[in-house]
Order: C-alpha cells, then sequence, then structure tokens
C-alpha cells in the first residue's frame, strides 16, 4: 500500500498545523509538554476551542456536529495535535459515549445528550470496571432492577478516571442473573445527581488524584436512560471498547515522547560523550524507534483498511499490546537518559535535582509510574492476548 497521504489529506495536515499555531494556547501545551497535571479549566478551555472550530468531534456525523473525518483525517489530527503539545481530548463523552449513541441510541437520546457532550454541558465518566470484575467485565455485579419506569440501581464501580470533574457516568449494569453473564447486561445513562451516588478518590501511586470509585445505593435511573435493549448491553460494551483499546495504542503520544528522548540524548553526557553517541544507549533508542515505525505503519494499514469500509477483527486489541509496550520503553529510556535527576517526584526535589531536567521536557518518577498503568486499563494486555488467540487461532 501507498503510506504517502493524498493531496487532499496533506492539505488537511497543513490546515491542522496552522490551526494549533495560532489558537492551542500557549500555557496549556507548556503544561503539557512539562508533565504538570492540567486542571479541569484548562481541558474545558480547549474543548471549547475545539468545538468553535468544529474539530472537536471530527469523525462524528454532519448531522450530529461533526465533519465527518475519516480514519486518517482523525490520524493526522491525533498525530498533529502531540506534536504540539495539545491536551488529549477526554475521551469518555466524545469518542466513547458519542459514537455509541449515534450506533445505539434513541432519537431522543441523541437530541438531548450529543449537543451537551459538544458544548461542556456534560462531562461523562466511565462506569464499566469492579472491584471483582476488570478484565473479567462480564463478571459485574452492579445490579439494576426494573421498577416501574425506574431501574434501581446497586453496587460498586472502580477506577473511574476524572469521575471527580463528572456530572454523568455512563454504566455497565447487570439486569439479569441467570443464564450466560454476557447475556444479561445493559447499558444505563445515570445522572451522578441522583440521590444514593457517592463518588471516593483513589491515590495513585505517584500522588496524583485521577481515578476515583463510585458506590451506588437505592438509585433510581429513568429506564429511558437505557440505552439499545435490555440486557443487550454486552454488544455495546464491546463496541465501546474497540474504540478505547484503539486510542490506548497513542502512536501520536509515543512519537511525542521519543522525540523528547532524543533531545534529551543529544543534550546530556555521561562521561563527557553525549548519550546519543554512546552505543548501547543508541541501541537501545533505535530499537524502540523501529517499533514504534512499525506501529505506526501497521496503524496507518489497519487505517486504510477501515477507510475503505473493511472490518477490524482483533486488530485494535494487537494495536493496544504494542502501543502500551513501545510507550513504557520510551518511559523507562528516560528514566535511564536523566539517571539521578529523573528519582524525586515534583513535590520532592532533592537538592535541586529537577533543575536538571531541560526545559520542556516530561520526564519525571510521576510520569515514569503513571505510564505502568497504560498496559492495565482497557482490558489488560494479557486479556488482549487472550483475545488474539482465540480471534487468530480457532
Amino acid at each position: 500500500m501507498d503510506l504517502r497521504y493524498s493531496p487532499h489529506e496533506a492539505a488537511f495536515q497543513t490546515q491542522v498545523r496552522a490551526f494549533l499555531d495560532a489558537e492551542l494556547p500557549h500555557e496549556i501545551a507548556a503544561k503539557v509538554a512539562a508533565g504538570r497535571e492540567l486542571a479541569k479549566t484548562d481541558m474545558e478551555r480547549w474543548h471549547a476551542i475545539l468545538h468553535q472550530r468544529g474539530w472537536l468531534a471530527g469523525p462524528w456525523p454532519l448531522a450530529f456536529g461533526g465533519q465527518e473525518w475519516g480514519p486518517v483525517e482523525q490520524h493526522i489530527f491525533e498525530e498533529e495535535c502531540c506534536r504540539a503539545n495539545a491536551p488529549r481530548i477526554v475521551p469518555f463523552g466524545l469518542k466513547m459515549l458519542g459514537p455509541v449513541l449515534i450506533a445505539f441510541g434513541s432519537p431522543e437520546q441523541k437530541k438531548t445528550y450529543l449537543p451537551r457532550i459538544l458544548d461542556g454541558t456534560d462531562w461523562w465518566c466511565q462506569g464499566y470496571s469492579e472491584p471483582g470484575a476488570g478484565s473479567d467485565l462480564a463478571s459485574l455485579k452492579t445490579r439494576a432492577v426494573h421498577d416501574g419506569d425506574h431501574y434501581v440501581v446497586n453496587g460498586q464501580k472502580t477506577w473511574t478516571t476524572l469521575g471527580q470533574f463528572a456530572n454523568r457516568i455512563f454504566c455497565l449494569v447487570r439486569t439479569k442473573a441467570d443464564g450466560k453473564p454476557q447475556e444479561g447486561i445493559s447499558f444505563l445513562l445515570v445522572d451522578l445527581d441522583t440521590p444514593g451516588i457517592e463518588m471516593r478518590p483513589i491515590r495513585l501511586i505517584e500522588g496524583g488524584y485521577e481515578v476515583n470509585e463510585v458506590f451506588f445505593t437505592d438509585v433510581r435511573v429513568p429506564v429511558t436512560n437505557l440505552v439499545g435493549a435490555e440486557n443487550a448491553g454486552w454488544t455495546i460494551a464491546k463496541f465501546l471498547l474497540g474504540h478505547e483499546r484503539a486510542n490506548i495504542a497513542g502512536v501520536g503520544f509515543s512519537m511525542q515522547a521519543l522525540d523528547q528522548v532524543k533531545s534529551l540524548a543529544r543534550t546530556l553526557t555521561r562521561g563527557g560523550k553525549r548519550l546519543i553517541d554512546q552505543p548501547l544507549f543508541a541501541a537501545r533508542l533505535a530499537s524502540v524507534e523501529a517499533d514504534l515505525e512499525a506501529m505506526r505503519i501497521t496503524n496507518l494499514r489497519m487505517l486504510s483498511v477501515a477507510a475503505q469500509g473493511g472490518k477490524l477483527g482483533t486488530e485494535p486489541s494487537m494495536l493496544k499490546i504494542k502501543g502500551t509496550v513501545i510507550r513504557q520503553t520510551i518511559n523507562d529510556l528516560a528514566r535511564r537518559a536523566l539517571g539521578a535527576s529523573a528519582a524525586p517526584f515534583p513535590s520532592e526535589d532533592v537538592e535541586g535535582n529537577l533543575s536538571l531536567v531541560p526545559d520542556g521536557h516530561a520526564m519525571n518518577a510521576a510520569s515514569y509510574f503513571s505510564n505502568r498503568k497504560i498496559s492495565i486499563y482497557g482490558g489488560s494486555n494479557e486479556i488482549q492476548r487472550n483475545i488474539l488467540a482465540k480471534g487468530m487461532l480457532s
């Protein structure tokens, strides 16, 4: 296949770069480049800028406020955003729930919720994982009992990313106890202001507050908030997870991180010699760069299939595995490059060690530890290998 962009795609890439140069706030880009935590207002500000341009939900249909971008255009946009140090688009409403509602939602649900996702009225979070149902999602226990015009929900969700900012949550709940576990799951939309919901923070190993656990006690949810048919939520869950795993691959993020490591290797020295000129480090750098380029080509090949209407099977799982391993390998190279200056957390700078880190580099213990989790969420890499084995060898 021809991996070069078409004239239309190349022109779109130029357009995206010009937009980012003109509209991406410098102070927000500096935060992203330095690996500092973004405030909710930073993310909302960037979403509003993209929404004004019409690019917040590029792949969505025109009728719902999108641009009907194809897979290659979406890839170009995300790659250029990473290169420019733009914040990632918070995916839960835009890249997860939005496509679900477009594919499975009722006309009223589309009319109600899609505009609110775009204009920032609603901030959604995801209620999938439970203490005993993470990678084995079909074993979830949170119950929703039909009671007149409502479901009564009881149970617990965990690892709810950015739930502290959200006003709504989409949940997988069990609506039937007998039969195959996958056949008794439904997909519900829940207002977090409903009585009986408690959100508790979970502090992560790097000290950050990104995830939460959510408790539901006799929470009444209108039946009209059911997406699709009752007990048909597993189909929706698989549809949504395919979107999530493809996003987790993060080709653009890895390319950005690799550029930073290269810059470090050209700047930092060991024994009077630049890291880039030391054979062992240079070999490690070349190895991960080759892996990343191979993954990028594979990703483009899959995008080409999707753009021509082809159906992807186990490919998102393959990208998820390889993408997360590559990102962690790049993080490890940055840690090796910085040595002792990478040891402290930003709040624990020991004798000015962090001043040794060149400006604009997001390399510290917090970012290293934070990215250990990317091979677990969205379905652990071990589970993805099982999916690949089942899909390709059976």
